[in-house]
């Protein structure tokens, strides 16, 4: 099974003020602009596994921060930019976004997130494995601050899949496990053409839309099947260190090679010999909250990706450094950019000197509530 990588960045100047990035995607073919100028997308092709991923995301890495580097900017790992920031869209597509959200398109415009892409093999097992493992959004959670309010241990998590309003949390929350493909398919439609009439009726015509949509780029949700590349895409953690998402990356694809030969089953949570067991869905939905607001903080998360392989005493999330204020200036805000700009850059250079090796703990009992 492939898998690839698709990390975003927010670019600053050296004064931590965010600033317009799109040049520097002239500099490395893997670096590609998102809806907003002051961030980036840094992305990987496809490995059979995490060390060759790893290290052609170190090398454009470092190639985006030389060049980030030589003209005064540098690039922070951070879920949102912390205090709000509202400048335009700069593409197409965004520009819909921004007249088919109104106002609700602060959160996705404040958001930096990460992207592993799974090649398709048993697609079923897969939505259902990502899906539980949606609660390791603590295990690199990088900013505790949205719009400059500290809101919760994942910040970008909270806002993404809440604060985009009633109407468009469909599209952005977690999904519950699908019966099967075909329902999952036909939810991405029913969804797809609902998302029809809301540009409707906000003044963007039906031909607009689907000139620039496919039903799968409206699901902005943790899980999403994408046919074109044709990869299942996890889009659950923040922005991050490279070098905690490929840990992350890793204990998630032991798991995911597992499906091929192991079904996955409704339970007690926990690696068998002969199946990966998830919890029911609403129980998943009350870890993924507690996971979202308190972190690696809540001994009933700890326990709960434990139980799934995750030894979570290796993780050392960014969010939990940013000590600091229930309200945030702008002042500490820059601060604290560059000071996590400097530990991005630290962390690339590291890449050489650590194992990439995180072998999965004893199988522990699991405490339900």
């Amino acid at each position: 099974m492939t898998l690839g990588l698709e990390v975003e960045y927010w670019v600053v100047d050296e004064s931590g003020h965010l600033c317009d990035g799109r040049d520097l995607v002239d500099c490395h073919e893997h670096v590609k602009p998102e809806f907003v100028g002051p961030l980036l997308e840094v992305k990987t092709s496809p490995h059979e596994n995490v060390t060759a991923l790893g290290r052609e995301l170190q090398d454009t890495l470092r190639t985006v921060l030389d060049a980030a580097e030589a003209t005064g900017r540098q690039l922070v790992p951070l879920g949102t930019p912390l205090t709000e920031h509202d400048t335009p869209a700069t593409t197409d597509r965004g520009e819909l976004y921004e007249e088919i959200y109104g106002e609700n398109v602060t959160s996705p415009k404040n958001c930096a997130g990460t992207h592993i892409h799974f090649e398709k093999t048993d697609v079923a097992r897969q939505i259902d494995l990502l899906t539980a493992l949606d609660p390791t959004v603590a295990l690199v959670s990088s900013s505790p601050y949205y719009c400059g309010s500290r809101t919760a241990a994942c910040a970008r998590a909270q806002a993404y899949r809440k604060a985009c309003g009633e109407r468009f949390q469909q599209y952005c929350d977690l999904w519950p496990y699908p019966d099967d493909v075909d329902a999952w398919c036909e939810r991405v439609q029913e969804n797809f053409d609902e998302f029809v009439d809301i540009a409707t009726d906000r003044g963007v015509d039906e031909q607009t839309v689907r000139e620039h949509f496919c039903p799968e780029d409206t699901v902005l949700a943790p899980v999403r099947l994408r046919h074109e590349l044709p990869t299942v895409e996890w889009r659950a953690p923040d922005a991050a260190l490279p070098s905690q998402l490929l840990q992350l990356a890793e204990g998630v694809d032991r798991l995911m090679t597992q499906t091929q030969t192991k079904p996955v089953t409704r339970g007690e949570p926990g690696v068998l010999a002969d199946q990966v067991r998830v919890p029911r869905f609403e129980e998943l939905r009350s870890l993924s909250d507690e996971a979202i607001h308190r972190g690696l903080e809540s001994t009933r998360v700890c326990e709960y990706l434990d139980a799934m392989g995750f030894d979570t005493e290796r993780y050392d999330p960014l969010s939990a450094k940013l000590s600091g204020p229930d309200e945030i200036g702008r002042d500490e805000t820059r601060r604290l950019r560059l000071n996590c700009a400097a530990r991005l850059r630290a962390d690339v250079e590291s890449l050489d000197e650590q194992s990439r090796s995180h072998p999965s703990k004893p199988r522990v009992q699991y405490s339900a509530p």
